[in-house]
This record gives C-alpha cells, sequence and structure tokens, in this order.
C-alpha cells in the first residue's frame, strides 16, 4: 500500500506528508517540480525515512508518472500541485494553464491507464483526491451566504479559472470514465513553511526586516482563514472515508478582513518581539494599490464535510495565528534560505 502525493514539497502537500508520517508508516511516493515555492526543506526529517520516494518531476511529465504507478502501485492519488499565487497568475497566466490544466489532465490519464489496468479489490480501493480552491466560486457580497459545495463556479483570476477548469476535468473523469474521484475546495491556508509571498508571511518578515507590510487598497477584502495542519486532517479524512464523486468544502469558520490580519500579527510581534525603539510594528503598514479583479469576500460552508464525515477544524484563527507567528521567529533562516534561492 502506497499512496503518491503531488505537489509534495509546496506548503499543503508537505504539511500531508509530515501529517501522514505521524500517524502512520504507509509509503509515500512525492512527486514536485520543486518551482519557486517547492522546497525539499518542507519535507524535513521524512526526506531521510524509508518509506518516503521523492521524485524531482512535474505531474505533466507523462514518463515520469507511469514510472511510479508501474514501481510503487499507489493505492491512492493526492494531487496537491498548482501554481497558486494570484499576482502571479496574473501577470504570467500561461504557467497556470500549464501545471493546473494540462497537468491535471496528463496526472488524470495517467491514473485511469494505471487504473484500468487494476484487478478486485485494487480497483475497487483506489482513489484520486483533487486538491483545489473556494476561489473557483467567484466572490461573495458582504451578506450572502458562505459557499456551500452547490455554489455555481465564477472564477475571477487566471488563477482561480485555472483551478476550476482542473476541478472540471476531475469531475468528467468520474462520469465518464468511472474514474474513482474525491475533491475537496479549502479556504485560504496558513501555518508553518508557508512560502513568504503570500500576505501573512509576508507581513511577518517583511515586519521583523523593518521592511511596508503592504495591504491591497482598503484592507477590507473577507478571507475565510484554515490552519494548514485542520486542512491536511481533513484532505486524509476524505480519503479514507469521502464518497466517490463528491465534492467537500474544508474551512475554517474563520471570516477576516485583510486589514485585521494584518494589525492581529503586528500585535504578536510587539508582544513576542518587540521593536528595539519601542514602536509598534503597526506603524510599518502600507495601503497600496489593489490588485485587477480583487474578490472581495470568500467563506466556505464546512457543515457537510462535518454533518458526514465528521470533520471540522481543532484551530481558531487566534490559537493558529500565534502557532504561525512562533513557527516563523523560531525558523527565519528557513525563510532565508528559500527566498535566496529564488
Amino acid at each position: 500500500m502506497t499512496l503518491l502525493v503531488t505537489g509534495s514539497a509546496g506548503f499543503i502537500g508537505s504539511c500531508y506528508v509530515r501529517q501522514h508520517f505521524e500517524h502512520s508508516v504507509e509509503p509515500v511516493v512525492s512527486l514536485d517540480a520543486l518551482t519557486y515555492a517547492g522546497h525539499l526543506s518542507t519535507l524535513g526529517p521524512v526526506l531521510k525515512r524509508p518509506e518516503h520516494t521523492f521524485v524531482h518531476a512535474s505531474i505533466g511529465d507523462v514518463d515520469a508518472v507511469r514510472a511510479i504507478f508501474e514501481k510503487h502501485k499507489p493505492r491512492a492519488v493526492l494531487n496537491f500541485a498548482a501554481e497558486s499565487h494570484v499576482d502571479r497568475s496574473i501577470l504570467g497566466p500561461g504557467e497556470f494553464i500549464e501545471t493546473n490544466v494540462v497537468g491535471t489532465y496528463r496526472l488524470l490519464e495517467c491514473a485511469r491507464e494505471y487504473w484500468n489496468g487494476l484487478q478486485g479489490e485494487a480497483t475497487a480501493g483506489f482513489r484520486f483526491l483533487h486538491v483545489s480552491t473556494d476561489e473557483v466560486y467567484g466572490t461573495l457580497k458582504p451578506k450572502d451566504a458562505p459557499f456551500s459545495e452547490t455554489n455555481r463556479y465564477e472564477p475571477n483570476s487566471p488563477y482561480s479559472a485555472s483551478k476550476a477548469a482542473s476541478d472540471h476535468l476531475v469531475r468528467a473523469w468520474h462520469h465518464t470514465y468511472g474514474l474513482p474521484v474525491l475533491t475537496t475546495n479549502c479556504s485560504n491556508n496558513y501555518g508553518p513553511y508557508h512560502f513568504p509571498e503570500k500576505l501573512i508571511p509576508l507581513c511577518i518578515m517583511n515586519a521583523l526586516n523593518g521592511k511596508q507590510l503592504p495591504v491591497y487598497g482598503d484592507g477590507q477584502q473577507i478571507r475565510d482563514w484554515l490552519f494548514v495542519e485542520d486542512h491536511t486532517r481533513g484532505i486524509r479524512t476524505v480519503l479514507e472515508t469521502g464518497v466517490l464523486g463528491e465534492t467537500y468544502n474544508i474551512g475554517g469558520w474563520n471570516e477576516k478582513a485583510n486589514l485585521d490580519v494584518v494589525k492581529l500579527i503586528c500585535n504578536l510581534l510587539d508582544e513576542l518581539q518587540p521593536r528595539a525603539d519601542g514602536i509598534s510594528y503597526s506603524t510599518q503598514i502600507a495601503f497600496v494599490a489593489d490588485r485587477p479583479g480583487h474578490d472581495r469576500r470568500y467563506a466556505i460552508d464546512a457543515r457537510k464535510i462535518e454533518r458526514e464525515l465528521g470533520w471540522k477544524p481543532v484551530e481558531t484563527f487566534e490559537t493558529g495565528i500565534r502557532k504561525t507567528v512562533q513557527w516563523y521567529l523560531a525558523n527565519q533562516a528557513w525563510v532565508a534560505e528559500v527566498t535566496a534561492e529564488r
């Protein structure tokens, strides 16, 4: 029994692999292209485990993926691999189409080819779990109900459009070919090992380095924040007990405006590592021009996964963000390492 985890050196994928080995000795084959946001150090000590195999390749590399299926015969594929930064998708959408759409298509085809060759219990037990985002649903107005699994897709950025396309491919491969798939759509993740271009790690590190803390527009864009370890617990739950063909939204029940998130980070840093001059880090907040097509609000209705599979988040935003800030304070060398190579 083996798992194939794609995007395993990224933020969420690496958390899944590390967490997996806290509970299991089932072998894992990690596949990652090691683009700018993927780094082997995120896998830490699990890299040296005899149950762990790392393969440096993209999900679009058909020969590499086929070789993994042939050699390791995984019981499941967990597809975390994706280009995920909205700003980068605006500047260069081509890479997002190539990885998130074409790459997912090629991975699906390799998985289908492998699955068609299985027999008996191996056929029935195989799973393809696709990890996606709440951004495929578009944006919400202030009083709109949170996104449920039945919301229609209305992506507004090249990133979310590419993820929406990949979700549709996964659905189609299930309904057309019978491939046993599961899909999860999550809200904004945060936590340790997050590449420092996203809001929370960027603000932590900019604050410590005396730089501005950039806040888009008026800072009132609202996101539902999900601690990454809660997210990966949810994915494990869906993999083991989810109903084939179903989609499960995984959210943190923590809607926060971006500006409030940045202010909370400043308050924690004021407490945990005050500036030498005694001035609050909040004085470094700087409002910058909003990005094109910036969605105003995301929120996840996570009642289905709690009702049907028994999962709910453990961390509140207050407990999770404190753990996150503490981790970055203790691991500034990791940030310096991963950013120096990019």
